[in-house]
């Protein structure tokens, strides 16, 4: 995988790791050391009249934080953390739009992706790839920003896929979405959630036993 390129300078930088800024269309929260719950999808997979409806619920919630130009307090972030894991998750997991991670070798480049550099830039504390989207639970470490790693996961990923797809043209949607955890509770929560999406999906009856995903666990072989 490409290097992720480093910062120019601390300054220039601050706003990928501490603080509240907008990208695209989300408010994200930072702080440094934190851990993240962090969900990437493929382009096209959410209709049109749905993201119409969501964004009229997100703009909802996060009205009086963007009047106050103010990170979200933690009701306000998991009110939409609610809200994204009822509403869009639902969705996704619908299989809307191209579902091309359902094939084993384009699910194992993302799989790999995530890995390649866990506890060298980031601690990669849970994750899942499912057929139009993935989840994970990552903790950049000093040096390395969110941004940053969502650009290398994607930028590889896309371009890997792309070249097996025998396609040219957006991979990923270009919004993330991301969620500050707040402490140890909800980062247990965070990544249950994450490995439950299979479960919760009905692709398997336990998380251990879908393949793509931190908690797999391989079938014993015979004696």
């Amino acid at each position: 995988m490409e290097p992720i390129p480093k910062p120019d300078g601390a300054a220039d930088d601050q706003h990928l790791t501490a603080g509240f800024h907008h990208r695209d269309h989300l408010p994200h929260i930072k702080r440094a050391g934190a851990s993240y719950f962090v969900t990437f999808r493929l382009v096209g997979t959410l209709p049109g009249e749905v993201l119409s409806q969501l964004k009229q619920e997100r703009e909802a919630i996060m009205a009086a934080a963007l009047a106050a130009n103010r990170p979200l307090t933690w009701h306000e972030q998991e009110e939409l953390f609610r809200w994204y894991a009822s509403r869009v998750d639902r969705h996704l997991d619908a299989g809307h739009g191209e579902c091309w991670l359902r094939r084993p070798e384009l699910a194992k480049v993302v799989a790999d992706a995530l890995r390649f550099h866990a506890g060298q830039r980031f601690d990669l504390l849970a994750w899942v790839v499912m057929a139009n989207h993935v989840h994970a639970v990552v903790r950049p470490l000093p040096g390395f920003t969110l941004s940053q790693i969502l650009q290398s996961w994607k930028g590889f990923s896309a371009r890997e896929a792309n070249r097996l797809l025998k396609r040219q043209g957006e991979f990923w949607q270009g919004e993330s979405y991301d969620h500050l955890v707040r402490d140890d509770e909800d980062l247990s929560r965070c990544c249950h959630y994450t490995t439950m999406n299979p479960v919760n999906a009905r692709l398997c009856a336990r998380p251990e036993d879908w393949p793509w995903s931190s908690a797999y666990r391989p079938p014993a072989r015979p004696t």
